[in-house]
């Protein structure tokens, strides 16, 4: 390919104003080679520095969301292209000169699948959540979980992911979990979801111990947000997600007391904090119509 070309690809980076780390994202695309056919970020800030920004870069454009929610930052980008494949990235992390392609050639050999890839932390790797870095791939369809999906780093069918109604919007800026709720129901309902290492990005570091205490409370929250969701519908099988949360739960404060581990350090201590509470919220969001 000639240096400058396009790929008919589209890539979504939703944003609620962090100036710093998007413009290092936004550095990170405009290295890409070949280069997307559009970047879309979809700003819930509303901040001009977000739009003078986006206009500096060749290939970028602004799409103004209103409301909160990496949900619904994430279907308005997709409503806004009419691309047949998009990624999707988040504005606190990096990607590498080939990763559009390689998401292209990945969307083409796993036709009609979600792919998603290796995230790897830049910093204090205790800092960085949601990383995952298995040399193997793996096809995880025909499972019913949750967790697999690595929404900073995947290539979807537009179309498909729409039709099912794309994230839940209802998961809102206190429910981080809308990126499992979405694997579980893409999943549940037949679709495809592979698992690429060749598809990386990097996640940054920069989080201080207060805010990653609260944001793991926030995904236990989310969690339980998603499994009252599916309980409401008459899916039992999320009880053993139930379950297995206790479980891990109750291994967090056994580390604790015995590895004298900061809770910052620990993604389960969130647990207890949280996920009573989003599920009791979930309970009432998603009860059935009278």
């Amino acid at each position: 390919m000639t240096s400058g070309q396009r790929l008919p690809i589209a890539v979504v980076v939703p944003t609620i104003g962090r100036l710093g780390p998007l413009t290092r994202c936004l550095a990170s695309l405009a290295a890409c080679e070949p280069r997307p056919l559009e970047i879309l970020v979809v700003d819930q800030s509303g901040r001009p520095e977000i739009a003078a920004l986006v206009a500096g870069h060749d290939g970028a454009r602004l799409v103004p969301c209103v409301g909160r929610g990496v949900a619904l930052g994430r279907n308005v980008g997709l409503r806004a292209t009419a691309a047949t494949h998009v990624c999707i990235t988040d504005d606190d992390c990096t990607v590498p000169p080939d990763w559009v392609v390689v998401a292209s050639r990945q969307a083409a050999l796993h036709e009609g699948a979600i792919v998603t890839g290796r995230v790897l932390p830049v910093g204090d790797a205790r800092a960085v959540p949601s990383t995952k870095d298995d040399p193997v791939g793996s096809d995880l369809s025909g499972e019913r979980r949750g967790g697999w999906l690595f929404p900073n780093n995947v290539v979807l069918p537009r179309a498909a992911v729409l039709a099912l109604g794309g994230f839940d919007e209802r998961f809102g800026p206190e429910e981080a979990a809308e990126d499992n709720e979405f694997c579980y129901r893409w999943l549940k309902h037949g679709g495809r979801l592979v698992y690429a290492p060749e598809l990386v990005v990097s996640h940054h570091d920069w989080r201080t111990p207060d805010e990653l205490d609260r944001l793991y409370v926030r995904y236990a929250r989310g969690e339980g947000f998603f499994y009252a969701k599916h309980l409401r519908q008459g899916d039992l099988h999320v009880l053993r997600f139930l379950a297995r949360d206790a479980i891990s739960a109750g291994r967090s404060l056994l580390s604790a007391i015995v590895k004298r581990r900061p809770s910052w350090t620990d993604s389960r201590r969130g647990i207890l904090r949280g996920l009573p509470g989003g599920f009791a919220h979930g309970w009432r969001v998603y009860r059935r119509p009278r």
